[in-house]
């Protein structure tokens, strides 16, 4: 019987000494950390959890940042046969009453056991917590949490797991990513393991470098288990500390030769904007030969700022790779770039958004460029679906539909929502795409679809041109329709953030967006909010929280008395 606990296991008896993690930490050593050392420290948590009365089969929620508390907690977790739920830890891009508000309604769906976080965090949890209404027997404090301690093999009930058993949590990306607790069994997991492993042609020498936070499926996945439970090194930096110097990265690949990293799509703009020159002295980027933009729309204009900055340091343009994953599939469902170069095409923009079909650009109309995001990893099955669940044809845009060897097991208690996310054996992801000869091409969200005079626009497309425009943040704009009761159709508002206060220079800005829009689409702005820093509200994976946004923006116009 195969479960990860069995395959912490054989590491520790095959390799205890290999280190498994690298922990940057920033003015500090970085900290490797041995199979046998997780082990150890896992140990003493599984002790911890026994001594609090939590069972195999219990979820416990982890609310820790990145660091040696969270690498032995969370196998602390699963080698007790328990299940582990990364939470989002509360920052400034999160807001705090939402914050709290999630946090009691994970606690009222999920019934968690225990939560574990942080002496200086505990108020915050027990805020959170209904006496006499909760499941949860145990806050445990990190720093009361035995200490590393020889393993007992016999007395770990994760040895005795069924594959088909759950072994995990993953949060599917709201607000502040709690939406839906996704649940995986713990053969649906390894299974993806080895067919994405496969698909990124997984083998000696890789060494795996990230930033990305656990509680979302790109990093958990792709930037943890992944490494981890097969044996390749992992160097880890906090998301925090990324947002601050992005330039440790570089210089994390370069020192360590890094050979695979996964990234969102806006941070190709982040880091090719934001990195300085005095930051990568000496920096190699030779040996990266797989960066994966995955998690939101992927951008052809994004991959070639990122690679027109780096190129002179050594980055290979054919280690520009895609992907297209959810945590509904574990993570991968396609996987491009790896074999061959990443396909991309110029499709009519008229055809694209009233017809639904992505015929390829001619006679000199406008245009959009679709990146690919591959071809399906193998075990998964894709098709594009129309409203009634019907089979369309390639170039026809539809639902992306798809059926696999890694699928969730169950929203957790969530019965109506997994009824509800398949169609007669299909799980049904709520985006738009098409596909090309087996290329799948990504749309956008079905949530997030503006309708404007019967086309079909797509938020992000019209954000990347508000992008553009000088004294707006790069990732930090939002498009969205209200309905005109008038027109009998939707108006299309942008929010954008700025850094200047000066009213003659916004509304100069909120021109220049405007005039962006008008030109480079086919939708005509109602209105341009320009706002500060900090106004938007983004998810835990970094994504815009368009309806978040909507109704936020909603709420300051009624505020001043505007109408909308």
């Amino acid at each position: 019987m195969t479960n990860f606990s069995t395959v912490l296991q054989r590491h520790y008896f095959e390799h205890p000494d290999q280190v498994a993690i690298y922990l940057m930490h920033p003015g500090q050593p970085d900290r490797p950390v041995t199979y046998a050392e997780i082990i150890a420290g896992a140990s003493g948590y599984v002790e911890t959890y026994r001594a609090h009365g939590i069972a195999p089969g219990d979820v416990v929620i982890l609310i820790l940042q990145h660091g040696i508390d969270m690498v032995y907690a969370y196998f602390g977790a699963i080698l007790h046969g328990a299940i582990p739920s990364i939470m989002p830890f509360l920052t400034e891009k999160l807001l705090p009453d939402r914050y709290r508000a999630d946090l009691q309604a994970l606690i009222a769906v999920t019934q968690p056991t225990a939560i574990v976080t942080y002496r200086e965090f505990e108020p915050e949890v027990r805020a959170a917590l209904k006496p006499g209404q909760d499941s949860v027997k145990a806050l445990i404090i990190s720093d009361q949490a035995k200490g590393p301690q020889p393993p007992t093999f016999e007395r770990f009930a994760g040895l005795l797991r069924k594959p088909e058993e759950i072994v995990l949590l993953q949060h599917s990306s709201g607000t502040t990513g709690l939406q839906k607790g996704v649940a995986l069994s713990h053969r649906a997991v390894l299974n993806q393991l080895e067919s994405y492993g496969r698909a990124i042609r997984l083998g000696p020498g890789d060494v795996f470098v990230s930033w990305l936070p656990l509680y979302h499926d790109m990093g958990l996945i792709a930037c943890w288990l992944m490494p981890i439970l097969m044996g390749y090194p992992l160097v880890l930096m906090s998301p925090f500390d990324w947002v601050r110097a992005p330039y440790r990265l570089f210089q994390a690949v370069s020192n360590y030769r890094g050979t695979l990293s996964w990234l969102p799509n806006f941070a190709y703009n982040f880091c090719a904007q934001k990195v300085r020159d005095r930051d990568l002295e000496g920096v190699d980027l030779s040996s990266w030969r797989a960066v994966s933009n995955c998690s939101e729309p992927m951008r052809w204009e994004s991959h070639q700022l990122f690679y027109e900055r780096f190129a002179r340091y050594g980055l290979r343009y054919e280690a520009l790779t895609t992907c297209y994953a959810m945590a509904e599939n574990v993570f991968a469902v396609t996987q491009g770039g790896i074999d061959a170069p990443v396909v991309f095409e110029d499709v009519d923009r008229e055809s694209l958004q009233v017809e639904k079909i992505a015929r390829p650009a001619f006679g000199g109309r406008p245009s959009v460029r679709m990146l690919g995001a591959g071809k399906p990893i193998e075990g998964t099955l894709v098709r594009i679906v129309d409203e009634k669940g019907r089979t369309l044809p390639d170039r026809h845009v539809g639902e992306i539909a798809l059926k696999s060897n890694c699928m969730l097991t169950e929203y957790y208690h969530r019965p109506d929502a997994t009824a509800k996310a398949f169609l007669d054996g299909w799980y049904l992801t709520g985006d738009y795409g098409y596909m090309v000869d087996g290329e799948l091409f990504i749309n956008g969200r079905k949530k997030d679809l503006i309708i404007v005079g019967g086309k079909n626009i797509y938020p992000q497309d019209l954000e990347m041109l508000a992008y553009e425009v000088p004294g707006v943040h790069p990732g930090r704009a939002s498009a969205f329709g209200i309905f005109n009761e008038v027109t009998g159709t939707e108006d299309v508002v942008m929010v954008v953030e700025v850094d200047t206060d000066i009213p003659e220079e916004r509304e100069k800005i909120a021109e220049a967006v405007r005039l962006a829009v008008n030109r480079g689409s086919a939708v005509v702005l109602r209105y341009v909010h320009v706002v500060g820093k900090h106004w938007l509200v983004k998810t835990s994976s970094g994504k815009t929280a368009r309806s978040a946004n909507r109704e936020k923006f909603l709420k300051e116009m009624q505020e001043k008395g505007q109408a909308f």
